[in-house]
């Protein structure tokens, strides 16, 4: 072929450190705004942005050329830097890890709907109970009492 097609659309959820609730209902959007920007700058194009207090989640389509490590650890580190400088506050940090579930064209709106509802999801279940169910439902291996 002389050109490269991809549908490379990812799932990504990572928290705040120690799962701390930092994230201010009156700041939040402004952040979220942020991470789209970071994306984009990254050459990824943000599809959906959510989240509560504690934690983001971003449906992002990637390209060939940005690794999906590259552009989150690009996501974290100019949001972090954003907190501290925009918002003022120094102790903001997001956990090292995160999880990422790729997800098909075909299921792309399904995963639009379920960040946006994210504060409605949240009156049901913790973040640990969704991060364990996200994991269980893509088949990634992993020991609960290592998932903080």
């Amino acid at each position: 072929m002389s050109s490269t097609h991809l549908s490379l659309h990812v799932h990504v959820v990572f928290s705040t450190k120690n799962r701390t609730p930092w994230i201010a209902v009156d700041w939040r959007d402004r952040l979220h705004a942020y991470l789209g920007g970071v994306a984009r700058e990254q050459e990824a194009v943000p599809e959906a942005i959510g989240g509560m207090a504690d934690h983001v989640h971003l449906l992002i389509g990637l390209t060939a050329t940005h690794p999906l490590a590259a552009v989150m650890r690009e996501v974290k580190k100019a949001s972090s830097e954003w907190v501290h400088r925009t918002i003022g506050s120094p102790e903001f940090a997001w956990q090292d890890g995160y999880g990422a579930f790729s997800v098909s064209a075909s299921l792309r709106d399904e995963v639009r709907a379920y960040i946006a509802r994210q504060e409605e999801h949240h009156r049901r279940r913790t973040f640990r109970e969704e991060y364990l169910a996200l994991l269980t439902k893509s088949g990634v291996a992993f020991d609960p009492r290592f998932v903080d």
